[in-house]
């Protein structure tokens, strides 16, 4: 039995297949990258940066994409949906802390479990955003994002869904919930902190007086 002609199709579809995982998965690792470093360009007020960043990420997302077309088998073996997240959580970011408009999985043309993830992963950067504005005393914007963060949070948790549909967005909704505990505890410490601040402040000037 001659299976030489069998033996060549297969490694050919195989290199193939190979060749376009390592274009995919190159571009997938880029976009995650140049999402974090958005995310760091944000917290350090470079906006621009930021902007920037985020484009390149799309880039490869769609690059990554591309490279994996007619290869649906490996299209969704878990690193794009990943790259895909770290995009969703990243342009969130970017929305709530530059007061721009809340972005959808429809504009970013996005899974809905990415997205849906992505959410939940914004707000422990969100967390980190408001405890910089208590250090600088902007609680009146701290209060404007937690209640952000809880809007999220009350669409994340309504998406009572099988992990198989969802991709474990349960748990990653509980580590928010947890975070949102967290920082309201934070946020209302500060806020006394700052009343009794301006008490002392106000009873001293009386006394000056």
């Amino acid at each position: 039995m001659d299976l030489s002609e069998l033996s060549a199709d297969l490694r050919s579809e195989f290199d193939a297949k190979t060749e376009a995982r390592e274009r995919a998965l190159a571009s997938a690792r880029s976009a995650v990258r140049s999402c974090g470093n958005a995310i760091r360009a944000l917290h350090r007020h470079e906006t621009l940066g930021a902007t920037q960043l985020l484009d390149a990420a799309q880039g490869e997302i769609d690059s990554a994409r591309a490279s994996l077309e007619g290869h649906e088998d490996i299209r969704y073996t878990g690193f794009i949906h990943d790259a895909e997240k770290e995009l969703a959580e990243a342009r969130i970011t970017f929305a709530l802390i530059t007061d721009g408009v809340f972005p959808t999985h429809l504009s970013l043309g996005l899974p809905p479990a990415a997205f849906a993830k992505g959410m939940a992963e914004s707000i422990g950067e969100i967390r980190r955003h408001i405890l910089d504005l208590m250090r600088h005393g902007e609680l009146e914007r701290c209060e404007h994002l937690l209640g952000a963060m809880d809007d999220m949070y009350y669409v994340l948790v309504s998406m009572d869904y099988p992990d198989g549909i969802t991709f474990g967005l349960r748990r990653l909704t509980d580590v928010a919930r947890s975070l949102i505990e967290r920082t309201r505890g934070d946020y209302t410490t500060s806020v006394i902190q700052s009343s009794l601040q301006k008490a002392l402040t106000d009873h001293a000037a009386r006394l000056d007086g």
